[in-house]
């Protein structure tokens, strides 16, 4: 389980171009934290995971490892607005495959 979490969490800090201390900053811990996470040592606490799974709009499940599932927040779109953003992520699905 935490080598899923250590996976998990750089991989998404990397793809949104933040560096460990400016997560840090987000979720109100120390850099040092996150560090320790992304190198093994030790597992965010459940209401940090929590926290973690918001910012980064994915389950705890999925940083846990037991669920693959992305999502999107869509809240505050109206439904043309979210077909169209449907559309874009299939349109790039299938170019992927």
């Amino acid at each position: 389980m935490k080598n899923e979490i250590k996976i998990r969490v750089r991989d998404l800090r990397k793809a949104r171009n933040i560096t460990q201390a400016q997560l840090a900053r987000t979720l109100c811990i120390s850099k040092q934290s996150v560090s320790n996470w992304e190198n093994d040592n030790i597992l965010p606490t459940v209401e940090t995971l929590v926290r973690i799974a918001k910012y980064f709009s994915v389950s705890t499940d999925y940083l846990l490892g037991l669920d693959n599932k992305k999502y999107i927040e869509v809240t505050g779109l109206d439904e043309r607005q979210i077909a169209h953003f449907q559309q874009l992520i299939d349109d790039i699905a299938e170019k992927n495959e």
